[in-house]
């Protein structure tokens, strides 16, 4: 008799335990139902935040913007910002809450981009030190001693232009990557200019070259644009390849 009652007391508590791990489980999913709703509520604000509406004249102003300092950041070197830190800024600015002045603002700005553009600068000119070099081993490849480097694709056995003259060729120009910035080639018109006005791995190449040739000019960065660049097609310190045909000095 003690033993049926020692059994059923042991079975009661299982029920009872069970019924009590039910209605847990039962708040554990409600819970986690309600903190799902929760989550999709905040991602649906995300994502409507995120949303643009250029037939809104404010959203169209903020977004118009936006590409005015982003394309004034990327031709001064910059592609990426802490945005939500961006946010911050403009809005705290607009608060009068600044964390910093606008001249500690500005001092930094122009730290970063200074520090920014000497690093970029740094990797564009060892890289096109690092491609001449290597090219100058090639058979074929003549380097002048200003470092200027050649080679003749097709010989011409024409008059070599001087200093003061003007001539007429066809060309492409490639940086070390192989992407063309300029062709008159592809234009399908050759282009006149004065020996003396253009940069000098140009003028040093060209009164080297009888007309009728055509040759592949590798030049140096300081032969080249240097520091400057030039427009938003040939970076600072960038060592650059043409392909030039002297077609005739002009008279």
């Amino acid at each position: 008799m003690k033993n049926l009652i020692l059994v059923a007391m042991v079975l009661f508590m299982s029920v009872a335990s069970f019924g009590q791990k039910k209605k847990d489980l039962i708040a554990e999913v409600a819970k986690l139902k309600a903190e799902a709703t929760e989550m999709k509520v905040q991602l649906n604000q995300i994502k409507k935040s995120r949303e643009v509406n250029l037939e809104d004249t404010l959203h169209k102003f903020s977004y118009a913007f936006g590409v005015e300092i982003g394309s004034n950041l990327k031709t001064v070197g910059v592609d990426s910002l802490a945005y939500n830190v961006f946010a911050i800024a403009l809005e705290d600015t607009f608060k009068g809450k600044e964390k910093i002045s606008s001249e500690e603002a500005r001092a930094e700005v122009q730290k970063s981009i200074q520090e920014i553009q000497e690093k970029k600068a740094k990797e564009l000119s060892e890289a096109g030190e690092l491609f001449l070099a290597e090219n100058g081993k090639k058979p074929g490849i003549i380097t002048t001693e200003s470092g200027l480097q050649y080679e003749v694709l097709t010989a011409g056995n024409g008059e070599k232009p001087i200093a003061s003259d003007k001539v007429k060729v066809h060309y492409e120009g490639k940086l070390i990557d192989g992407k063309v910035f300029d062709s008159s080639i592809k234009r399908g018109e050759p282009i006149i200019f004065a020996v003396s006005q253009v940069i000098s791995g140009w003028t040093e190449a060209l009164q080297l070259m009888p007309v009728g040739s055509k040759w592949r000019v590798y030049i140096p960065q300081n032969l080249a644009y240097g520091q400057r660049g030039a427009g938003g097609s040939i970076p600072p310190y960038a060592a650059l390849i043409f392909d030039v045909e002297l077609l005739s000095i002009e008279k």
